[in-house]
């Protein structure tokens, strides 16, 4: 049952997946409420792409999978924390396993 959320003008929440073992931050992405839907009916992540302006579920093509462990809301209840086992070789679609694999350099 998914409960009261706060999505935003476009009926979207923001969904933060991270490693359910290592607490690794994997990716962010939008989800909205029949993409949540999926993912609990399925057991694996789906998304909503604001670029191509469809449903998405990760790894549909490259086989780089994600298995829902615990789906989280925080206290505003506008944002999603999706705990997940990453199948494959990672979540970033570049290639990395993390979509956080560069950093701000002080000057």
């Amino acid at each position: 049952m998914i409960p009261e959320l706060k999505f935003d003008e476009k009926g979207l929440i923001s969904a933060i997946i991270q490693d359910a073992e290592s607490n690794e931050v994997l990716m962010m992405a939008y989800m909205d409420k029949t993409a949540i839907e999926k993912t609990l009916k399925t057991g694996f992540t789906h998304f909503w792409s604001r670029s191509r302006q469809k449903y998405w579920m990760k790894g549909e093509t490259s086989g780089n999978v994600q298995e829902v462990k615990e789906i989280l809301y925080d206290c505003d209840e506008d944002t999603l924390l999706v705990k997940v086992i990453q199948r494959g070789a990672g979540a970033c679609h570049t290639g990395e396993r993390t979509c956080f694999f560069r950093s701000i350099k002080k000057s």
